[in-house]
């Protein structure tokens, strides 16, 4: 994935300094980041707080690039790109567009946007609830361009509770999931929106694709729904992100279609892929030109929060509306090596050897997870309102939000 990212970014002429975390999932897009000079453990009160702000509504993760973050908010019938100022969380540019509930648009839960923004060269790319896909300056804030992937691709998936596909570089293209005849996964040029390729036949579903490397073939893989979208039966697929070749599929059927966690790969070829409600977990052997399934089991259940591999083991938080203990989980056997209520449902990102999780009533821990359990090192109650975004990490610096506001803090020693 790293690679594939810096081979995005230096077809458009980069300058040499990457962004820290560049899009959903950070720089790999698997929520873990090389980190030195955290701190081993945190005061009682926490980790040092540089800054606070009221943010909007939303779930939109942090990007951060050089000294600026970038998120989506949300204020009446508006959706808000912001860039902000990573040293004091002052807004540096901020570009509002209407984004009205459609009819039926389920927000109990709390409105989008969902997404995470892009960064790539100079650029920032956000798209909304309505998959509205914006293309700005990310110095100045100037909107360059901006496509309407429902109205472009008739037929797409308008999704029940909001567009939430966080979008992806490859080479020199943005790719993302839309749902619909032809257009299940496309691929635009990020100079003017301008489409490379769209393929297959598949309804979308609300997770993000991810890039995985077979035995040096690049894959997309990508959850979606079978057929036309009106069997509504699960599937995980693997494409060419060249163009969108149908790789191969495997059934992965969710109760009302709520496919949503990212998937995790592993370099020995398995693939693991959660869902929540009945579902659960299955582990995929991958090959260039298909898949065999390992084991599934309905213990593991990662609703919409991180998974991170370590070794054989993938951890989770597994649950939907109610408890949602924290596992481990051999990748290879399926097995449950232990299950733990250390946080409520939680997100969390792997740096410099622990655990950074943030859990939905606004806890905010150091973590330590083995084969032999789950060892909290520090935590600290630092958040107000429902938190079910994952955290963002720059050097030493972390990036926190909950539903309505942003908050920085200092790990380093």
């Amino acid at each position: 994935m790293k690679t594939a990212l810096l081979l995005a970014l230096a077809s458009i002429g980069l300058a040499a300094d990457l962004p820290e975390w560049p899009q959903f999932g950070g720089p790999n897009r698997n929520f873990m980041v090389d980190a030195t000079g955290l701190a081993p453990s945190w005061p009682a009160d926490g980790p040092k707080k540089l800054w606070s702000r009221p943010l909007g509504e939303g779930y939109s993760a942090i990007a951060v690039d050089n000294g600026t973050l970038y998120t989506m908010y949300r204020t009446g019938e508006n959706e808000v790109a912001i860039a902000l100022d990573a040293a004091n969380g002052k807004m540096r540019w901020e570009y509002s567009y209407p984004a009205p509930f459609l009819k039926g648009l389920a927000m109990e839960n709390g409105a989008g946007p969902h997404a995470t923004p892009l960064i790539i060269g100079d650029r920032v790319y956000t798209v909304g609830i309505l998959a509205v896909l914006h293309a700005f300056d990310k110095h100045s804030g100037k909107l360059l361009w901006t496509k309407d992937l429902y109205k472009d691709f008739p037929g797409a998936t308008v999704m029940g509770r909001g567009y939430s596909c966080s979008p992806l570089t490859y080479k020199n293209t943005i790719i993302l999931t839309l749902g619909g005849h032809g257009h299940a996964v496309i691929a635009l040029n990020p100079e003017n929106g301008a489409l490379v390729w769209a393929a297959n036949d598949y309804a979308n579903a609300p997770s993000s694709p991810v890039l995985i490397k077979v035995d040096g073939q690049d894959q997309l893989v990508t959850f979606l729904d079978d057929g036309d979208g009106s069997q509504k039966e699960g599937t995980i697929a693997g494409l060419d992100p060249n163009n969108g070749k149908l790789l191969w599929t495997h059934p992965h059927k969710t109760s009302w279609d709520l496919n949503i966690a990212l998937p995790v790969w592993g370099d020995d070829g398995i693939l693991l892929v959660s869902s929540a409600y009945g579902t659960g977990s299955r582990a995929l052997q991958v090959t260039k030109t298909g898949v065999k399934e390992l084991w599934a089991s309905n213990r593991m259940r990662v609703h919409h929060s991180t998974m991170v591999r370590i070794g054989d083991y993938v951890y989770g938080s597994s649950g939907d509306f109610g408890p949602a203990p924290m596992m481990a989980v051999n990748v290879k056997t399926g097995d449950v090596k232990w299950q733990e209520r250390v946080f409520p449902k939680a997100n969390f990102i792997y740096a410099g050897g622990r655990f950074i999780v943030v859990d939905e009533d606004g806890g905010i821990s150091l973590a330590s997870f083995s084969p032999e359990g789950a060892k909290v090192i520090s935590r600290a109650s630092l958040l107000e309102h429902n938190a079910w975004t994952a955290p963002s990490l720059a050097g030493t610096k972390l990036y926190v939000r909950d539903r309505k506001s942003i908050v920085a803090l200092e790990l380093g020693n």
